[in-house]
């Protein structure tokens, strides 16, 4: 299979093929998920995981917040308001473009995660306008999400998710996928993090708690997606040897460090006049979410070894969020007697 062969649309049913896919892509599967008969078992374990995640924004009553939110100077409000669009502007884009993966993955158990990612996208874009429509009137919140469509340092650090995004949308070849998995890390698993410790900052000045348990919620879920998204790549480089190779490795070495950096300019324009938020811990912060992705792929620190620089936001850290650190992807997998059987998470 060539690296730049356009992957074809999988039909919905392929009564011809068995039910166990024989490849994540480009395989042969039915299109019927039998969960007792898939080809990496451990994939029952992460689909379990993503649906008992599952929360609604409306659970979460507003009402501490909005008797907080007049408690808020001026810059906490705008930095408050505008870090919610550019989250709600990136969790746009993953919504559809999770739906269109789902198109050409052959592994029905693939495709069912494909689409619960997609589902929990999309509540995570209400919260953000769920958490609007409880602090401010309907013109400023249209006002606002018309803004963060013009900001410049924001439509550049988009614009390196979108243009890989776009790309594979034009071409599907297994090289875009590729490169479209691994912005998606980028998204996910760094750049939310500079819009989430704001939050955890007001948090830990008691400060609009209920916003920061929703973006809690929200971190959970972006937490598993890019673990999830690290482990579909470690398989679709280990089933597609003509795209594991030396350049695709320097690719997401590059590409994490480019993201780091576009996080790093963000946070700088963003949380600058922000009193409490040393920015050079978040710098280093962001480094060390970067080693945890890398390690998570199974290549080495992209940074300096480091623990998390940031004492205060460890209460909110992915490690508080999920304790257990087992292997959860092998080349060589466990003999699993039954799909229920969990064998952990590492690297969390």
């Amino acid at each position: 299979m060539e690296a730049h062969q356009v992957l074809t649309k999988i039909k919905l049913l392929n009564p011809e093929y068995p039910n166990k896919a024989t490849g994540v892509i480009n395989g042969k599967c039915s299109g019927i998920l039998n969960w007792n008969d898939i080809a990496y078992p451990q994939m029952y374990q992460m689909y379990q995981t993503l649906l008992a995640n599952f929360w609604k924004a409306q659970e979460i009553n507003m009402q501490d917040d909005i008797k907080q939110w007049d408690d808020l100077n001026s810059t906490e409000k705008d930095v408050f308001l505008r870090i919610n669009t550019s989250l709600a502007s990136l969790d746009s884009l993953q919504t559809p473009t999770m739906s269109q993966v789902m198109d050409y993955i052959t592994d029905s158990s693939f495709k069912a995660i494909f689409a619960v990612i997609s589902q929990q996208e999309a509540v995570h874009n209400e919260s953000y306008s769920y958490i609007f429509s409880s602090l401010i009137p309907t013109d400023e919140q249209k006002a606002r999400f018309e803004e963060v469509k013009k900001d410049p340092i924001l439509l550049k650090r988009n614009g390196v998710i979108l243009g890989a995004y776009e790309k594979f949308r034009n071409e599907p070849t297994p090289q875009h996928l590729f490169e479209l998995a691994i912005h998606s890390i980028n998204l996910e698993g760094i750049y939310f993090y500079a819009g989430f410790a704001f939050f955890y900052h007001l948090a830990r000045q008691q400060k609009m708690l209920k916003t920061s348990t929703m973006i809690s919620y929200i971190q959970r879920d972006e937490m598993q997606h890019a673990y999830f998204m690290t482990q579909f790549i470690r398989i679709l480089l280990t089933e597609n040897k003509r795209i594991h190779t030396e350049d695709n490795i320097q690719f997401i070495y590059q590409s994490i460090d480019e993201a780091v950096k576009l996080e790093k300019e963000w946070a700088n324009h963003i949380l600058k006049d922000i009193q409490g938020i040393d920015l050079g811990e978040f710098e280093q912060y962001v480094e060390y979410l970067a080693n945890k992705r890398v390690r998570q792929l199974g290549l080495s620190n992209i940074y300096p070894e480091r623990e998390n620089p940031m004492p205060w936001i460890r209460v909110f850290s992915d490690e508080m969020m999920n304790d257990t650190k087992t292997d959860f992807f092998e080349q060589k997998p466990r003999n699993y007697t039954k799909v229920s059987k969990s064998n952990g998470f590492d690297e969390l």
